[in-house]
């Protein structure tokens, strides 16, 4: 008989980088095997709890929390809480395996994968993780000898693990909105077929009110001559800010039609389609969205991140040649604005770094991380 997934645990969270693969993954499954059965599994107080049953999952949760590297007292009260939930977890991972059988459980990153994947794995359940950065985190490290299969953005994160014949590069998956058009109807879509390339930009969370002070002089040095068309998203908090240093630094807006300023980039799939270049951090996301759809990018990494992942990551594609990374240290708005200069006014780089984009991406895998675990049922 064929293998099929018939029930699936999928434990992630943390961050949207962890949970929408999964979604993806599970909406895949349920078109694949419509009588299938999904459950996620989640932390307590993790940003999973609201984005999975928004997206119409089961969800139950288990007490896991990170440990913090502070002395400060309320840092260590925190870890004392964390020693519990320790202890804590691997009882409530196993009542969640006795009660819902799964023939399969794939983790894609944060804290609550491990208790889950471990606890499968000890029963003799087929487990594969997901690991969205071009380096292993610190729960894929900790699950490498647990899991069947880890399956990983690219071939060159092969090296970085001690069983790399447990690897698949399956690449990580993107939502299928990205590719509803093609470059040139995106553009138009927008209103941006006028031939002049176009620039998107936007900056995570962390560090964004810093980055759009570096962008506000960025944005008047593009006022002067408005190259290029330009939609940034300075954020809820960060967008009046920007538009109050425009308007010390004498830039009007309304001056300069090829200048959008957004608090977010709601329509992201037809921009990100449409853009000839993007100026962004380096998170997991972002990278499969940039290499799914061939997009070169400058980018400036979070140094505000665990084990400085968003500079491997970036240094991965700038390696392939897809982009060009700025240190936040080495950051200025002239810095920015001479670099995407030289690279929309090389139509030869441009191309040359699309290519290596398109190389690095896989639009297919969301199929491949499905024929990766139906392998772990053998």
């Amino acid at each position: 008989m064929p293998k099929r997934l018939q029930r699936v645990i999928f434990t992630c969270g943390g961050t949207a980088g962890h949970v929408n693969p999964a979604i993806a993954l599970a909406q895949l499954l349920l078109e694949k095997e419509p009588g299938a059965q999904v459950l996620f599994v989640g932390a307590e107080r993790g940003l999973e709890k609201d984005l999975v049953p928004k997206a119409g999952y089961a969800f139950k949760t288990v007490h896991i929390s990170s440990f913090h590297r502070s002395f400060k007292l309320r840092e260590i009260r925190h870890n004392v809480i964390s020693v519990g939930n320790l202890l804590r977890a691997p009882g409530e991972a196993k009542a969640i395996l006795r009660a819902f059988r799964p023939d399969a459980v794939v983790g894609t990153g944060g804290y609550a994968s491990y208790p889950m994947i471990k606890a499968a794995a000890k029963a003799g359940i087929p487990t594969a993780i997901h690991e969205s950065n071009a380096v292993p985190g610190l729960t894929t490290q900790m699950l490498e000898n647990y899991a069947d299969r880890i399956m990983v953005g690219f071939e060159s994160c092969r090296k970085y693990y001690r069983r790399p014949e447990k690897v698949a590069v399956t690449g990580t998956p993107v939502r299928s909105d990205f590719f509803a058009l093609t470059k040139a109807e995106a553009r138009k879509s927008l209103g941006l077929d006028d031939g002049r390339p176009l620039l998107v930009s936007f900056w995570g969370s962390l560090g964004a009110a810093g980055m759009n002070g570096q962008m506000a002089d960025f944005l008047a040095l593009e006022a002067a001559k408005q190259p290029f068309h330009h939609i940034h998203a300075a954020g809820k908090q960060g967008y009046p800010a920007l538009r109050a240093l425009l308007e010390e630094k004498g830039v009007s807006l309304e001056d300069c039609p090829a200048l959008q300023l957004r608090e977010y980039i709601y329509d992201m799939a037809p921009v990100m389609r449409a853009a000839d270049l993007v100026i962004c951090r380096a998170g997991a996301s972002t990278i499969s969205e940039l290499t799914a759809l061939g997009t070169p990018a400058l980018m400036v990494p979070s140094p505000y991140v665990t084990n400085n992942h968003q500079e491997k990551n970036a240094r991965a594609l700038e390696e392939a040649g897809g982009a060009a990374v700025l240190l936040e240290a080495d950051c200025s708005g002239p810095a920015m604005f001479q670099a995407v200069c030289g690279i929309l006014r090389d139509p030869g780089r441009r191309e040359a770094m699309e290519r290596a984009m398109m190389a690095l991406g896989v639009r297919d895998a969301a199929e491949r991380i499905y024929q990766t675990v139906l392998e772990t049922l053998d």
